[in-house]
């Protein structure tokens, strides 16, 4: 194998378905674990790291700075009451969160089968309870992966960031005013940015009428509800099921499986909802008081989430980060999918954060983790995370200059010694390996320019060979057997890669592929590859787990959305296959908002566009958004509402039967590896389970 060195060396240096006539379906995932097999595959315990993975993590150990305990300080600093209870109910009755899960972190100062760095983190993670930031700000941590904030205003609270789910948020609460909220109610949400760990939780805060009383305001950066509805639901299904491996959701917590996920432990299970911002931060930077609080916004769009905003608090000399800045390398390239982040801009707007307000601050508080105290210590941490994101911007394209490419680059790129020496660069949530090349493919594509990767066939269908021309299973399974032994793992789970999509009926080469997976996985120090590697070994072993997770397009974010990005929704939905042939116009009007659609299905695709309707239109639909907004949500059909008198139709209504005969509902649960669920062909007519996908985007 080529090393990096001989690698660099060889571089030149040179310059829901319309609902029509039947529901939108809302079902939540079977709340029962899936039991073991009796076959034995499934090793709840672990099998032990090899002599190999234990020398990975003992010079692991020897390099990094563990004589640096700023963070412990930092994390400890502020306790003021513990959250009693470890485990937190879903309305629903399973369990939302559960602390206790992780107790086993506190039982050792190490462990052989998790990278000492990530140790480190899962162990700062477990705090638990109620912490004060400064006077009047205040911040509950350790009840969901996000923390949320307390401000001081004039006749209540300012709450940031009402975490993942209500029930987390409604302890977190409670938990405040038993300690230090002087039974003052909420007067204003912030939702920092678009991904639902920093909004879920609000119906466990705020009642939605007070909101639309004018009693709570809820402020939000530019473009949030579109990038909120359009990253968790237009690909949330396909996010949802790649969530099971970057964040491990249904992984049991030990030291051989889930062993926190960096940004925090893990995400709650709990109801998710969404109440819609009745103040949208416009400008750049935009100056307003807040129940009697004067706060600075910079509008950051584009760097950790697509819609984000930091906030600047001067009377208390507080920087809120949101989450561009957390004790962490973060995601360029997120594993679950999204749009590729832009490193530049990002390292650019933590650099104008710095000259706005790094002079002034004397803490920063952010929506992960813990605050940093003093000035020095302040643009010490921001300059190090500006650097950090430019860094590998820079570096990714000067190598990407030289002909390094895609598949190449997470083998030749490596930070600065300077920021591998500091904690809060290391990669918990993005690592060096997934971001560079997240990097190259922003700018570059998918491709590496090698005509014989243009046009791959799938591994299904290239695999058969690559085994009949190794010599068949037996002798694949030899090699892997011998390259597992010898501890070179990523080659071993190249070839035992083939044979599994060559023969996914071979648990004999899904149970060592499993084991080569579980060593890489031992090894690494970021949680999303952790993750990846020991939820391909639980789903080789025992099958595509069970249990709950949040579900971010449940009833209220899909009530939520534009009556535009609702009818785009529809057209990812629809299957082409089924709408052959078929071809009509629909107009949409909903009068209580003054909207109107032109909704047009030709050539085998859903198209809308807003502000118009057809003269010719097939059928037209008069239906107040009030009401579609049941319809949206399942709760009521298109066909039952006409019946009732909340819509009315003119023209063809076996038009609506049509249309819903062209849409099918996605499986939160299909196949990433072969072998692990029986799964119906792609080609038939139903391959598709009624049940929702969600994505929690960080």
């Amino acid at each position: 194998m080529t090393t990096r060195r001989e690698f660099l060396q060889s571089i030149p240096v040179t310059g829901a378905a319309f609902a029509v006539a039947g529901h939108l379906a809302l079902e939540e995932p079977a709340s029962a674990q899936a039991p073991a097999p009796a076959d034995g595959h499934f090793h709840p315990k672990g099998k032990a790291p090899s002599e190999h993975t234990l020398e990975i993590l003992r010079r692991a150990k020897e390099t990094l700075p563990f004589a640096d305990r700023r963070d412990l300080e930092e994390q400890e600093r502020g306790f003021i009451a513990p959250m009693k209870n470890k485990k937190i109910m879903a309305d629903a009755g399973h369990v939302a969160w559960d602390m206790e899960r992780y107790a086993f972190l506190n039982e050792r100062d190490d462990f052989d089968s998790v990278h000492p760095s990530l140790t480190r983190q899962s162990k700062l993670n477990m705090n638990y309870g109620l912490y004060e930031v400064t006077d009047g700000i205040y911040q509950v941590r350790g009840l969901d992966l996000s923390d949320i904030s307390f401000v001081r205003g004039k006749r209540g609270w300012i709450v940031i960031d009402p975490l993942l789910s209500a029930e987390t948020a409604r302890a977190a609460w409670e938990l405040f005013q038993e300690h230090r909220g002087e039974g003052l109610p909420v007067t204003a949400i912030i939702y920092s940015h678009s991904h639902a760990d920093h909004w879920g939780g609000v119906r466990g805060i705020v009642d939605e009428e007070d909101v639309r009383s004018g009693k709570v305001a809820i402020y939000a950066p530019r473009d949030f509800m579109d990038h909120t509805i359009s990253e968790n639901v237009y690909a949330g299904n396909a996010m949802n099921r790649r969530l099971f491996y970057q964040y491990g959701v249904l992984l049991p917590a030990s030291a051989y499986g889930h062993a926190g996920q960096g940004l925090g432990q893990n995400t709650s299970s709990g109801s998710v909802g969404l109440i819609a911002p009745t103040h949208i931060v416009e400008e750049d930077i935009e100056y307003l008081t807040i129940d009697g609080v004067p706060m600075v916004f910079q509008n950051t769009p584009g760097t950790e989430a697509p819609s984000e905003m930091n906030t600047y608090l001067p009377e208390h000399e507080a920087l809120w980060i949101a989450e561009n800045v957390t004790s962490t390398l973060h995601n360029i390239y997120t594993l679950r999918g999204a749009p590729v982040r832009d490193a530049l801009r990002w390292s650019k707007y933590i650099n104008e954060a710095l000259y706005l307000f790094g002079k002034d601050a004397e803490v920063m508080f952010a929506s992960h983790h813990f605050p940093r105290w003093g000035n020095a210590r302040i643009q010490q941490v921001l300059r190090a995370q500006r650097d950090l994101y430019a860094n590998m911007n820079n570096q990714c394209l000067h190598y990407a200059n030289q002909g390094v490419t895609v598949n190449q680059i997470h083998n030749v790129y490596e930070l600065p010694a300077s920021l591998q020496q500091q904690w809060h660069t290391r990669g918990y949530h993005g690592s060096p390996e997934h971001n560079s090349r997240g990097v190259v493919n922003r700018f570059l594509g998918f491709w590496d320019c090698n005509p014989a990767t243009l046009i791959p066939h799938s591994p299904s269908d290239s695999a058969p060979l690559y085994v009949e021309m190794m010599g068949g299973a037996s002798r694949v399974l030899s090699k892997g057997r011998e390259l597992h032994d010898r501890g070179e793992y990523l080659l071993a789970s190249e070839i035992l890669n083939k044979l599994v999509h060559a023969e996914p009926a071979n648990q004999e080469a899904k149970d060592l592929l499993a084991d080569v997976f579980e060593q890489l996985g031992y090894q690494q120090e970021n949680p999303g590859l952790r993750n990846s590697f020991l939820a391909g070994a639980y789903e080789l072993r025992s099958g595509i787990p069970q249990g709950e997770s949040a579900s971010g397009t449940g009833p209220d974010v899909i009530r939520a959305m534009s009556t535009e990005l609702f009818l785009n929704f529809l057209g990812i939905r629809m299957d082409s296959r089924r709408a052959e042939g078929l071809e009509f116009t629909i107009n949409l009007v909903t009068p209580d908002n003054g909207e109107k659609f032109v909704v047009e299905l030709s050539n085998a695709t859903l198209t809308n566009i807003p502000g118009y309707l057809a003269d010719d239109a097939d059928l037209t639909l008069t239906i107040d958004r009030a009401d579609l907004e049941q319809t949206m949500m399942g709760v009521e059909t298109l066909e039952s509402q006409i019946a009732g008198g909340s819509c009315t139709a003119e023209g063809d209504l076996s038009i609506l039967g049509k249309l819903a005969a062209t849409m099918v509902d996605f499986d939160p649960r299909f196949e990433i590896l072969p072998g692990t669920k029986a799964r119906t062909s792609i080609a038939a007519s139903d391959p598709f389970e009624a049940v929702p996908g969600h994505a929690i985007a960080e």
